[in-house]
């Protein structure tokens, strides 16, 4: 078995032409449970974090959107907002805590229901002082929500605990931890366990890019960290690297580095059916050269912005040996590889068209959409064989953006549709849906789509108007951090 598990943290702000519509698989089996299912009732869930959002006039405090799943979709069965005031919830709503900046979904109380565990990196802490930042878990339960409890709290003024997460179980002892982005650190908080710091590392005030995937080559279902950071001073101190746990340490060791290479997102998936899960850097480009041999491939292949994939085997020490690389003049994806187009800002993978390979959902949300700048589109990937891209160097992929037809809206300069992915069984048909978010949609309200079965038929968006949420009209970027089943 091997699980996977996707965090979000907030994304950085295409022209692509609709390809084939991807029918879902008639064979597909449908699952019995989902890792985003917070209500108990079948259907996958999506969580929505808006640390934009004003709270009772407070600039800032933030809030989480639950989008609840149902047998006609997401977004028809209602959204339920999440604030420090609610009762259960650790904190009070302030002006700068930016609740929601990062979200995670998974079991962390063992009673067979997703909980929601949510960033906070402003948070003041009193006895610690400014911005030293919060994790807080929002616990699931039959037919709605229960009560909330800290995780972690920082330990210092401007620790901003809480920038990025992504939760699982990384120990192997049944129990989820939470790895935590920070203000130049990553630390693992395990599952009723002690907090050890996983690296320290200067990220020039950005949020560090975590994921997990297994990727030792254990193929035991035990995650293991996947981690990315990058800054402009020291250059070296840019790298994506790979944590396993050491029961004999305690505490997660280092076993892959690639250096120099800058990301903007990450995501494990097998995307050549091997069982072996692969990594996905997404934006790659060279941070500098220190006589490293293109760190994300062919330098060529990062206009635009590169996927680099290193393949997964089945010992630790040849992870990566295999990879692949493209971008949007790579032979079979839609569109063509412009300066700031951002492709491969976010990523989430999952096996889309059943076929017992993963696939992989890239966003491009600088992509410009005829003389419309920003407008953003987002591209389904399909892996194969070889991966997602065949022995010839050619992918096969279907592009969406809100000039594809079906799709509602219209592509509009600064949307940046596919800011942010997520996949999920929100209707439970047994189809991979995708839900893809426009932070800047209505002068950066915001907004998600979602395309059931991966395909525009059927298609639908919600946005804070719709779902009546306080200060619609707002610069909430709603859509901007979404999380995946």
């Amino acid at each position: 078995m091997r699980i996977r598990t996707y965090a979000i943290a907030v994304t950085v702000a295409v022209s692509a032409t609709a390809g084939p519509i991807l029918a879902a698989p008639a064979t597909a089996a449908v699952p019995k449970a989902f890792a985003s299912d917070v209500d108990g009732d079948g259907f996958a869930d999506l969580v929505v974090g808006v640390p934009d959002g004003a709270v009772d006039g407070k600039a800032e405090a933030g809030y989480v959107d639950i989008v609840w799943g149902g047998a006609k979709g997401l977004g028809t069965s209602g959204d339920t907002r999440i604030t420090q005031a609610r009762p259960g919830i650790p904190g009070t709503p302030e002006k700068g805590d930016r609740f929601g900046a990062a979200v995670s979904v998974a079991d962390v109380n063992g009673d067979g229901r997703a909980d929601v565990v949510i960033g906070v990196p402003g948070e003041d802490i009193v006895g610690v002082g400014a911005d030293a930042g919060t994790v807080s878990v929002l616990y699931g339960a039959h037919g709605g929500l229960g009560t909330g409890a800290t995780v972690l709290n920082g330990p210092a003024s401007s620790a901003a605990y809480g920038k990025s997460l992504v939760a699982a179980d990384f120990t192997g002892d049944g129990t989820t931890d939470v790895a935590i982005g920070a203000t130049d650190k990553v630390v693992l908080k395990r599952g009723g366990g002690p907090a050890t710091t996983v690296f320290t590392g200067a990220m020039g005030g950005r949020a560090p890019i975590l994921a997990a995937g297994d990727f030792d080559g254990s193929d035991d279902g035990v995650p293991d960290l996947a981690t990315g950071y990058w800054s402009t001073a020291p250059f070296t101190q840019s790298h994506v690297r790979l944590w396993s746990w050491s029961p004999e340490e305690k505490s997660l060791a280092n076993f892959w580095n690639t250096d120099n290479a800058g990301v903007s997102a990450l995501a494990a998936g097998d995307f050549d059916g091997d069982g072996h899960d692969d990594l996905a850097l997404g934006e790659c480009r060279e941070i500098a050269d220190e006589n490293i041999d293109d760190p994300c491939g062919p330098e060529e292949l990062a206009e635009g912005g590169g996927i680099h994939i290193h393949y997964g085997a089945g010992i630790p020490w040849n992870f990566g040996y295999r990879q692949q690389t493209l971008n949007q003049d790579t032979a079979g994806v839609r569109g063509v590889a412009e300066t700031a187009d951002h492709f491969g800002a976010a990523l989430v993978a999952a096996d889309v068209d059943g076929d017992g390979r993963d696939d992989l959902i890239a966003g491009a949300p600088g992509e410009a959409i005829g003389s419309r700048a920003q407008a953003g589109a987002a591209t389904l990937l399909l892996g194969g064989p070889t991966g997602l891209v065949d022995a010839h160097g050619v992918a096969r992929s279907v592009a969406f953006q809100q000039n594809t037809p079906g799709v509602p809206g219209a592509a509009e300069a600064g949307d940046a549709f596919g800011a942010a992915v997520a996949t999920g069984d929100y209707d439970h048909d047994g189809a991979v849906d995708i839900a893809v978010g426009s932070p800047g949609e209505n002068t950066g309200s915001g907004g998600v789509w979602v395309l059931p079965a991966a395909s525009p038929d059927g298609s639908s968006v919600f946005t804070p108007a719709k779902l009546g949420l306080p200060s619609p009209s707002s610069a909430l970027k709603y859509g901007a951090t979404l999380t995946s089943d």
